[in-house]
């Protein structure tokens, strides 16, 4: 009876050892291996040629900036943003400036055009082939961004949450 015991508690140990090592593999992978990156604001001469790729001729079906209409912030809009980044974002992204697994949020609006941020939610495989500043994102992150199946009408209220997000000015 006791060599059962032990045979019983010898595989549980190797089984609970194997999902250890799994569940790290994992986590690692998920978050670029742990790599991190101080936060850095580019300056101005290097976010020149994001705006040349940002004002390249659309693909099909990607959002325009005649398809977004900006006005006062819609505090409903914000709030069903700010749900969406609690499920589906927070997990990569942070609210301040500090990179997690993709770029922090604050500041976000000032550095990317309205169309650009909500192409990057809605339709991130086709801005990861075709736009040089997505590709050098997935370049300094090292993970790329899943897709989380949101319409574009999810992006236009995550892009309203962000646009609270503002940098706060020095005293």
């Amino acid at each position: 009876m006791k060599k059962m015991i032990d045979k019983s508690t010898f595989r549980t140990a190797n089984m609970l050892q194997g999902l250890s090592w799994a569940a790290i593999t994992v986590l690692a992978m998920a978050c670029g291996g742990g790599e991190t990156a101080p936060a850095t604001t580019a300056p101005a001469a290097a976010q020149e040629p994001a705006a040349a790729t940002e004002a390249a001729a659309p693909a099909a079906g990607l959002i325009t900036a005649a398809d977004i209409t900006l006005g006062s912030i819609d505090q409903g809009m914000v709030d069903k943003g700010k749900e969406i980044y609690n499920v589906k974002c927070q997990a990569c992204h942070s609210l301040g400036t500090n990179r997690v697994v993709g770029p922090g949020w604050e500041g976000v609006v000032e550095q990317r055009k309205p169309e650009w941020i909500m192409n990057m939610i809605v339709h991130t495989d086709a801005m990861l082939e075709s736009d040089t500043e997505a590709q050098a994102l997935l370049e300094e992150c090292l993970v790329r961004m899943p897709n989380q199946n949101l319409s574009k009408d999810d992006a236009r209220n995550v892009l309203e949450f962000m646009r609270t997000l503002k940098p706060e000015k020095p005293a």
